[in-house]
């Protein structure tokens, strides 16, 4: 069950570090770069933020037709609702009040994260109804279909990356994001023919224990769409502390590739939530899902330390990306910073999926609450004690020690 998920995760993680050596070869350079990484990318996964979590709640709640429909009139009201915030932002003045009044980003990246976040319009819709489909497979044991909807997004994005390369007039943002939009549309239209083809015909029309009730479904689910929300909202205020920062620009070009490769690390754990989900009820589960993790989490975090300390990470960020001598050695060192997000990503998916699994979801909130207000007290004393440092060390920092309290909480809640 994990390893298709895992490789879906992965290949996801694959699109940020294949937009950056794509897009360091048009034109734009490093300002659409940081477009992408400091406007483009965290804003709109904010917005999508509350139906990030449809995928664990359909996993755990869908048995049947009668609830499956339940939800998926969920998951397009809430997509449409989220997508014209979307459209609120991208289109009208509210975009300067972000970019520049909020995150304060260069005035080189403006424009081009405007466009970017234009062309990124579709993305949540897409995405809520992917995540919501796909969590019916796997409750249906075909997270095969997963992995292979992921490649689908992969292909859509590096056919038009591939021709925005070969063209060369283009600029980099709007190819990098219209290839993104491209991709999750393809990934949602394979998920719901998925669902028709495979998934459908092994639901019950009805079963014994009825749907659950909205009321029901809210207290469920609205401490699981916090939990993303209150994450991702900190990409923002990071994007914030490196503008306030030595080296702006060049530390939110790095973001782009570097956050990339650390999260293709991190797709292990992610990928454990909704194994944990499904299994941690059967016998002897949750003590081998345990040591599953701690395997995982020692493999993941010595992978990152490998590209940290030896030539190999110049060698990713320089001839693999296309980043120059400079940009390629911030990338590398800021690595150091991030050594312990692949461990406690899996330490964390193990403890979520255990409560999410015994419908116990309210100390996932608290700990990422918790995860909130270290974050931005760390980001807030760098950005008073340390200007000259360069702000995605900064950035990286906070959100690690930050991490490992929310991990702590977890442990402690699960244990109480």
């Amino acid at each position: 069950m994990w390893w298709p998920l895992a490789g879906s995760w992965l290949l996801m993680g694959v699109e940020m570090p294949m937009l950056a050596m794509a897009m360091t070869r048009m034109p734009g350079g490093e300002p659409h770069l940081a477009a992408l990484g400091a406007i483009v990318y965290p804003i709109s996964v904010l917005i999508e933020a509350p139906i990030i979590m449809l995928l664990a709640a359909s996993t755990r709640l869908v048995r049947d037709l009668a609830s499956h429909e339940r939800l998926r009139r969920f998951a397009h009201v809430a997509g449409a609702l989220l997508t014209a915030v979307h459209v609120l932002v991208a289109f009208t003045p509210l975009y300067d009040v972000v970019a520049v009044d909020w995150i304060q980003v260069q005035p080189a990246v403006v424009e081009p994260g405007r466009v970017g976040m234009q062309l990124m319009t579709p993305w949540t819709w897409s995405i809520a109804y992917r995540r919501f489909q796909q969590g019916v497979l796997i409750r249906c044991g075909r997270s095969d279909l997963v992995g292979a909807g992921t490649i689908v997004r992969l292909l859509a994005n590096v056919t038009v990356l591939g021709v925005g390369v070969a063209v060369g007039t283009w600029s980099g943002i709007v190819v990098g994001a219209f290839g993104v939009s491209c991709g999750v549309i393809g990934e949602a239209l394979w998920a719901g023919w998925c669902f028709r083809k495979v998934a459908r015909p092994r639901l019950a029309a009805e079963s014994q224990e009825p749907p659950p009730t909205w009321r029901e479904f809210a207290s469920f689910y609205v401490p699981l769409a916090f939990t993303p929300l209150i994450t991702i909202v900190i990409q923002p205020i990071g994007a914030y502390a490196m503008s306030n920062m030595a080296g702006p620009t060049r530390s939110q070009a790095a973001w782009t590739a570097v956050y990339g490769l650390v999260f293709l690390l991190r797709s292990a754990g992610f990928a454990f939530n909704e194994v944990v989900v499904s299994l941690a009820g059967e016998p002897n589960g949750r003590a081998v899902l345990a040591r599953v993790a701690v395997r995982m989490a020692c493999v993941t975090s010595s992978l990152l330390l490998l590209l940290a300390a030896t030539p190999l990470g110049g060698l990713w960020f320089g001839s693999i990306s296309g980043m120059d001598e400079e940009l390629a050695g911030l990338s590398s060192t800021a690595l150091w910073f991030a050594l312990l997000m692949p461990a406690y990503a899996v330490a964390q998916n193990y403890f979520q999926g255990v409560l999410v699994h015994g419908k116990r979801t309210r100390p996932i909130t608290e700990a990422v609450v918790l995860y909130l207000v270290v974050c931005v007290v760390c980001l807030w004393i760098g950005v008073q004690n340390l200007p000259e440092t360069p702000g995605i060390f900064v950035a990286l920092g906070s959100f690690t020690v930050a991490g490992v309290a929310q991990t702590l909480w977890l442990v402690w809640r699960r244990q109480r």
